[in-house]
């Protein structure tokens, strides 16, 4: 299973009309001290990150998949075809050029972890290279897969180490961000909509930390439909919202926000599958929790379309 990114970008300033009016209530210290040109940085940072978290996820754990497959035909086991690792240019990681300073006392932890992110994601595609060209050439026959096994473990301590970088830098950049993103909301026209349908993204992140979990560990009926539930109510509420923005200009985004409603019920659909194929297995099949992947991925695409 792919690692599922349990995210939803941010709103972008430029789609917003800023206010910072003094007096403002509860803005965290970091983005008030920083103003409207340094909210759009945390805001702009955020983004970035976590395209590039999403892309570049995948892009490690195939090459993790890779590796283990490596090893097993490099013993002699029967592979009957290596997995795919599709050539990955991380687009959204060039445009980072540095940690705002809006994070203020975090800013040197998540650039600590941002530089291990980007070095261990450059150091397991090195090691990729030479895993591939070493099964390619079949040199494996020489040491009988050692050097595939020695790959391979490097290869796993330094997924694990992105990873952690990675969560470690969503972690903190949080807090800045949800406050930069009041900031950025309070005179929208559309900050009902958008907040109500950040809730309903927080939520389906729930749903799938729960599958997730279930997938690796054995399927829980009663908490998988505890957290279907949940989350039915919470499509329900954002599918009852009638989309009232006046401002012209706003227009179109009512189908944007009818088609995250859309993709919501469509998660849902996929979700009761998920709980009646699970059942008498007591396990969550791979097609099941594939058919989740994809409809949380639509999900998340409609909503950002939303909010950009």
């Amino acid at each position: 299973m792919k690692k599922v990114m349990m995210v939803a970008l941010a709103l972008s300033l430029s789609a917003a009309s800023v206010s910072c009016k003094k007096g403002m209530d509860k803005i965290g210290n970091a983005v008030l001290k920083a103003g409207e040109n340094e909210s759009q940085a945390i805001i702009d940072f955020n983004n970035d990150f976590l395209d590039s978290y999403k892309t570049s996820s995948r892009h490690i754990e195939n090459i993790v998949k890779y590796a283990e497959a490596a090893v097993k035909k490099s013993k002699g086991e029967t592979v009957y075809s290596m997995p795919v690792v599709i050539g990955s240019m991380d687009y959204s990681l060039s445009k980072i050029k540095g940690i705002p300073s809006g994070f203020e006392n975090d800013k040197t932890i998540i650039e600590t972890d941002f530089n291990t992110y980007k070095a261990k994601r450059e150091s397991i595609e090195k090691k990729y290279e030479e895993l591939k060209s070493y099964i390619t050439s079949e040199d494996y026959k020489d040491d009988k897969g050692a050097k595939a096994e020695a790959l391979q473990k490097d290869i796993d301590a330094e997924a694990q180490a992105f990873f952690t970088a990675g969560e470690n830098v969503l972690t903190k950049i949080k807090p800045a961000t949800d406050t930069a993103e009041e900031v950025i909301l309070k005179d929208h026209p559309m900050k009902e909509f958008i907040l109500s349908s950040k809730t309903l993204m927080t939520s389906m992140d729930s749903v799938m930390d729960v599958l997730d979990k279930q997938y690796t560990g054995g399927f829980n009926e009663a908490e998988a439909q505890k957290k279907y539930d949940e989350f039915e109510k919470v499509v329900a509420i954002n599918t009852q919202k009638v989309f009232n923005v006046k401002e012209q200009q706003y227009a179109y985004k009512k189908t944007e926000f009818e088609n995250v409603n859309k993709k919501a019920a469509d998660f849902l659909d996929k979700y009761r599958k998920l709980i009646r194929d699970s059942k008498s297995t007591g396990r969550i099949a791979d097609s099941n929790i594939n058919e989740m992947d994809s409809a949380y991925e639509s999900v998340l695409n409609s909503y950002n379309s939303f909010v950009k």
